[in-house]
């Protein structure tokens, strides 16, 4: 019943490309309690940008992290800026841009940081080879943009856990922090909402789901947020207790081809829960 509820205070409605949802009431009249929750553009990778914009403002959504599919690494600087200006033009922040695999090579990783001064984004999400992290600390400092090393998973050779992350960064600069995909934190045996708190000073972008199981067949299959075995409320309450200020992306993985009717089940009932928060 409650996720039914929650799903219903955040219906979306589909009656033309443009549309958008009214706002779920909340004391401050903001429905997302001052969270920067936006999307993962990796959930629209099997369409093209204009209907990728199309689709966050359909499900309400005011932030994006640009994934590849969307705007190529080796783009130039005109097609970079005026990719970000087509979002923003459509109301849509860009907040950062990635998963960009960055290898100990300056060339390569020095255009990363391009593309992201580029679109004008604060924060890289990224999987960075260990032995690039005294290449990228430089580099942070240079162009004053966040690296968000995001965890994989067990399947993942470095970084399985926000864990693993948090504590390869410890001696490099504070901008060199994470990105906390709770569902391959979950299935890398570690408490999304604990990691949470315990990572917060380094906390720079989340990727945020709901998956089917934490081992087993199916584990790790993406699913609306609230359908399956995370704690969506408890990560929520995390997020508001540290008065995270990163992106708190959506990152639907499951199917590609519509995913508009998933990621506005998820929208909807991440407002419904927020709503109820006390």
């Amino acid at each position: 019943m409650l996720k039914l509820a929650a799903v219903t205070a955040g219906a979306i409605p589909f009656g033309g490309a443009g549309a958008t949802a009214a706002p779920t009431p909340t004391d401050s009249g903001d429905p997302w309690r001052g969270l920067k929750v936006g999307l993962a553009s990796y959930s629209f990778r099997k369409l093209p940008l204009d209907a990728c914009i199309k689709g966050t403002q359909r499900v309400a959504l005011h932030y994006v992290s640009i994934k590849e599919f969307h705007l190529p690494l080796n783009s130039s600087q005109d097609q970079r800026k005026a990719v970000a200006q087509k979002f923003r033009d459509a109301g849509i922040t860009p907040i950062s841009c990635g998963v960009i695999t960055l290898k100990n090579d300056e060339t390569s990783a020095r255009n990363a940081f391009e593309y992201a001064r580029d679109i004008g984004v604060p924060t890289i999400v990224c999987d960075p080879a260990p032995e690039a992290l005294p290449l990228l600390d430089r580099l942070v400092k240079q162009y004053d943009v966040r690296l968000a090393i995001h965890n994989h998973g067990p399947e993942a050779k470095h970084f399985k856990s926000p864990y693993d992350a948090w504590k390869a960064v410890q001696e490099f600069d504070a901008r060199i922090g994470l990105c906390i995909d709770v569902g391959h934190c979950a299935r890398a045996g570690a408490d999304p909402a604990e990691a949470i708190r315990a990572c917060k000073a380094r906390l720079y972008d989340l990727h945020f789901k709901d998956i089917s199981d934490r081992k087993g067949k199916n584990a790790g299959a993406e699913v609306e947020v609230g359908r399956g075995v995370l704690d969506a409320p408890g990560m929520l309450r995390a997020m508001l207790e540290i008065n995270y200020a990163g992106h708190v992306g959506f990152e639907h993985e499951k199917d590609p081809q519509d995913p508009i009717p998933g990621v506005a089940e998820s929208a909807g009932y991440t407002k419904g829960v927020l709503k109820e928060m006390r």
